[in-house]
């Protein structure tokens, strides 16, 4: 396999968070850290929630009850806790006058929101719920652009104990109300519009029309965002001011259960209705806390941006787990690329952000521009680069990683999912790492890889599996505890199937070769997309591909492979020879593409992964099914016009 290209040094080794660790417990090496953890669990959760310095309102007198089974494993039992105390109230005595959030748009200046003044805002929203009736155990709807207000309103329900729905503002009414009516919330906070590449969008008229369709929707609190007119029910609809103006700016903190509900996060839904993954106030603090403190090193002097919305998990990963650490985190409404291609790295400059979490997909589009736009500016405060979403092609990583990261910076290259609102696989960085690499299992995640008789395997591609529970896994899913158990549990007794294709090296890197139902078998021979189309990116004029299985009278199935080229570059069979033979040369003549079509984009969710279920059943002329996770979904479309 490929040579490392990073080794830890300096104060990736000394002064890290997971050395701390590792010599209060006397473990000298990654090994033995990643042997012990998975081995015991108990211990190691034990341990890292005492070393991180989570507090509790009681402790908890059993640190997971197993009684029923793993798919139904109780964490922390007996102990007392809520979110919002660990991330707001304890920080306010020390850090109060320090800056948690940095809040920046397309265009204009951006704003700083204090620990203090984060609090104050909250405690009036908390206040305002409380007014409106809402209770412990309620449900209340976040539909809102990245601002500063979308922290508050979700640190406001945390902290009264009802249960947050963040969703993507860019969803259109059908797929917002289809969450709102699955878990009967009461309360909505919307604005009355964006500002997307210059140019305004109204956001409450999809909340008004998923209203009309989710009838348990009380009231709707629209905060002025970006200035348009809006329709305006005045029996439901209040403006955020006032909705705050008269609240007091200080209210307790409601004390929770352990396993009391947190978050209701919504998987992606390319096929069959979107399931609700139920989150609670300990797992969720304690997975985040976790991975932020451990696999990115956030500290109380860190400036941290993962390139997201509130609707993908990464989003209250973030605001949960840096605020956790009393560190600085950056949330971003708009465009990494305007009304500039350097957009991007001009704010990670101005706000000195040390650690930069992005898709592949946005850096093979920022490779198109060309290094010379990353050039302009001192990217000399990045110590960390994240990556999640996808697999890698090698071009775009070590672009990435020289370009961006001039070599310097660790790329955490982490993979799990909204069920667990975290991470199977995460780099540490006292580790060395590979190109496209995750390095290794997660701490105190009991991870394998599979083959299909359900034994370990290495040096081949086979299932990823979790064998020992987290706790910070979905409690099912809302409403609907069969669909849970088929879905993780039905492949293997008490193993959790995770759905994607991984590989383990003979030196013990870890590799994700994309999601199995995406699987392309070709005359007996199976393989992932990702490598198919990592082989089409090498192309200098392809910036995106994707691959997939069409059936095949003789081969079962056959190829199919769409490439987006660069927007310089015209379609030609010339081209279409040279992309078909790439692909041979990589990976053998079996799987030279049946055909290889041309787009101008590939359907893909907001976190930028591209829906091959919904491009395969759109290229067969089947029902694409649920397409509420896809963001540009006019590029379902192109698909079926492809040539």
């Amino acid at each position: 396999m490929s040579e490392v290209i990073w080794e830890p040094y300096g104060d990736y080794i000394e002064k890290s968070n997971i050395t701390r660790f590792m010599k209060k417990h006397g473990i000298e090496s990654y090994q033995e850290l990643i042997e012990r953890s998975t081995q015991d669990i108990k211990w190691f959760w034990d341990a890292a929630l005492e070393d991180l310095g989570v507090e509790w309102y009681e402790p908890y007198a059993e640190t997971l009850d197993m009684s029923e089974g793993f798919p139904w494993t109780k964490w922390f039992v007996g102990g007392k806790i809520n979110i919002v105390h660990n991330c707001i109230d304890r920080h306010l005595a020390t850090r109060g006058g320090q800056t948690a959030i940095i809040a920046v748009k397309d265009e204009g200046p951006s704003r700083k929101v204090t620990y203090s003044e984060l609090n104050r805002e909250v405690c009036k929203l908390a206040n305002g719920l409380k007014s409106l009736g809402v209770k412990k155990g309620d449900f209340v709807g976040i539909y809102m652009p990245m601002t500063p207000e979308i922290v508050s309103a979700f640190f406001a329900i945390l902290k009264i104990g009802a249960i947050a729905i963040p969703v993507f503002s860019g969803f259109g009414a059908t797929a917002l109300a289809t969450r709102l009516e699955d878990a009967k919330a009461k309360v909505l906070f919307t604005a009355d519009g964006t500002t997307r590449r210059g140019k305004k969008v109204a956001i409450k008229n999809e909340a008004d029309n998923a209203c009309k369709i989710a009838p348990s929707i009380e009231k709707v609190v629209v905060l002025r965002h970006a200035g348009i007119d809006v329709p305006w029910n005045g029996e439901r609809d209040i403006w955020w001011d006032d909705f705050t103006g008269s609240q007091p700016g200080e209210c307790e903190t409601e004390v929770l259960d352990a396993e009391a509900r947190s978050i209701i996060i919504y998987t992606s839904g390319t096929t069959g209705k979107p399931k609700g993954t139920v989150h609670t106030h300990a797992g969720a603090l304690a997975q985040c806390a976790k991975e932020l403190g451990y696999n990115f090193d956030v500290k109380p002097d860190s400036v941290f941006f993962w390139f997201t919305d509130i609707g993908w998990m990464m989003g209250p990963w973030e605001m949960i787990g840096v605020q956790f650490h009393g560190g600085t985190y950056m949330i971003f409404d708009g465009a990494p690329n305007y009304p500039n291609p350097d957009r991007l790295w001009e704010v990670i400059e101005e706000h000195k952000v040390d650690t930069l979490g992005i898709s592949p997909t946005a850096i093979r589009m920022f490779v198109t521009y060309g290094e010379e736009w990353v050039r302009k500016h001192d990217l000399s405060c990045l110590k960390y680069l994240g990556s999640t979403g996808e697999p890698w092609d090698p071009e775009s990583y070590m672009w990435f990683h020289n370009v961006v990261g001039g070599g310097r910076c660790p790329i955490i290259n982490i993979s799990g999912g909204t069920e667990i609102i975290g991470c199977l696989l995460a780099p540490l960085p006292i580790h060395p790492l590979k190109p496209c690499s995750l390095q290794g299992p997660a701490l105190a995640m009991d991870i394998d890889v599979f083959d299909e008789e359900g034994k370990p395997v290495r040096g081949a591609v086979g299932h990823l599996v979790c064998k020992k529970p987290g706790p910070s896994m979905t409690k099912a899913f809302l409403g609907d505890p069969e669909r849970y158990i088929e879905t993780y549990f039905s492949r293997w007794p008490d193993v959790w199937y995770h759905g994607d294709w991984a590989e383990v090296d003979e030196d013990g890197f870890w590799y994700l070769h994309g999601r199995s139902d995406d699987t392309i078998k070709v005359a007996g021979k199976r393989t992932g997309p990702a490598e198919i189309e990592a082989a089409l990116i090498e192309h200098p004029n392809v910036m995106e591909a994707a691959a997939i299985g069409a059936p095949h009278d003789i081969k079962g199935q056959a190829v199919v492979a769409f490439a987006v080229l660069n927007p310089d570059v015209e379609p030609s069979e010339e081209l279409r020879k040279e992309l078909s033979d790439l692909v041979v040369k990589h990976l053998g003549k079996t799987l030279r593409p049946e055909k290889i079509l041309f787009v101008g984009a590939l359907p893909k969710t907001r976190s930028a992964k591209i829906v091959r279920g919904v491009i395969r059943r759109k290229y067969l002329g089947q029902d694409v099914g649920d397409t509420s996770s896809v963001e540009n979904t006019q590029a379902i479309d192109e698909i079926a016009k492809a040539k």
